[in-house]
């Protein structure tokens, strides 16, 4: 279970990101609301990139972050893959250096370039690659690592409607077998039935 209980202003004293609620483990829970309510910032004090004013934070148990006790978990021990909404891939590193930056398993570094249809394509750098081939490999990165939370801000809005589709059922097959947690953010909810198991608004 990721249970949350945060306290966050977000631009100025009247906007303020204030979410109490717990998120199934090992489901899929899509994040959506109005522009401007909180949704990527959310994400970013799970993956410890920004710290709340009041907040208690714990996955499974363990205590990522209590700010009554000043306790935050580093990122770096957090097992968690985040896919940005602009990629953030690194421009001077290929499709194949992306991957095994988060491992050396050969045969599942093939699995994720077969499931984002990335073969033949290892040897690119991010120039060289489409709008929807960067946010593929986006996706790939983070699932490199085999995360226990993959926190996804928009991941599929590059996409059209058949590759998304794949994308979505092959990811959901590995994110079962992975056991993984998975927070999905998106302005507008996916179709029921396709990815999400769970949705969580946030109000404006």
């Amino acid at each position: 279970m990721v249970e949350v209980n945060i306290h966050k202003k977000i631009s100025t004293v009247t906007d303020v990101l204030q979410v109490n609620t717990s998120f199934m483990s090992g489901a899929n829970t899509q994040i959506f609301g109005p522009s401007g309510s909180g949704k990527t910032t959310l994400l970013k004090i799970l993956a410890g990139l920004a710290v709340p004013e009041q907040g208690l934070i714990t996955v499974d148990g363990q205590v990522w972050l209590d700010t009554a006790r000043k306790i935050s978990l580093p990122v770096q021990k957090r097992n968690l893959g985040f896919v940005f909404q602009d990629y953030a891939l690194f421009p001077n590193m290929t499709v194949a250096q992306h991957l095994s930056y988060g491992s050396n398993e050969v045969s599942y570094i093939q699995h994720l370039l077969e499931m984002g249809k990335m073969k033949g394509l290892e040897k690119h750098k991010p120039r060289q690659l489409s709008g929807g081939q960067q946010q593929r490999l986006a996706i790939l990165r983070a699932l490199s690592t085999k995360p226990k939370l993959l926190l996804m801000d928009e991941p599929f809005s590059a996409l059209d409607k058949a590759l998304k589709q794949e994308l979505i059922a092959d990811l959901r097959t590995l994110l079962k077998t992975l056991g993984a947690t998975c927070l999905v953010v998106t302005h507008q909810p996916l179709e029921e039935g396709t990815f999400a198991d769970f949705s969580f608004e946030i109000d404006a």
